[in-house]
């Protein structure tokens, strides 16, 4: 079996989507899904199954929907997947210096150059993107809550959904996964 690493978007943010994560341990159990343990409480499964990332992501989000009343997005990768996101980053200073203010959104779909292009013009402050297959790797000098690059604005110029998670929680879920 894959262990695989599954990230639920917006979830106990700011009172909205709550789910605990015995509750999100026990869908993954429900489910067939080995050895599930969460990370934080954003909303981080690591999970081992057969089934192919796609088909997790779908069962997941039909599941919590129906079992849970949880209607949210899940974005799944395998350990393997998640190790090439780790070696992928390009912005290795910043993962040195200031891990919690890079991000890497994980996105649904890959975004075409020129998407990437138009998401980097719309950068108004000193905040840098770069992309890599299903993922955005952003960093945020200033801080993420004050910045204008925002989710709604990432989906928006990119034409697809992401989550995002910053770079010391991206490292704690490789190890857990043991990508």
């Amino acid at each position: 079996m894959a262990t695989n690493v599954a990230l639920l978007r917006g979830v106990n943010v700011g009172g909205h989507r709550k789910i605990a994560m015995a509750e999100l341990r026990g869908l993954a159990e429900g489910l067939g899904l080995a050895g599930a343990q969460t990370l934080l409480q954003s909303g981080n499964l690591v999970f081992q199954s057969d089934r192919r990332p796609g088909d997790l992501e779908r069962l997941l989000e039909a599941e919590a929907e129906k079992r849970l009343g949880l209607r949210t997005e899940f974005f799944v990768r395998t350990a393997r997947d998640w190790g090439e996101v780790v070696a992928h980053n390009s912005f290795r200073a910043a993962a040195e210096k200031d891990p919690s203010h890079l991000v890497v959104v994980f996105l649904k779909d890959a975004p075409d150059g020129k998407s990437v292009r138009a998401l980097q013009a719309a950068i108004t402050g000193p905040e840098l993107v770069r992309s890599w297959e299903r993922h955005a790797y952003i960093v945020y000098p200033a801080g993420i809550g004050d910045s204008r690059l925002t989710a709604a604005v990432i989906d928006r110029i990119l034409g697809t959904t992401g989550t995002a998670r910053n770079w010391n929680t991206v490292l704690k879920l490789a190890a857990l996964a043991g990508a």
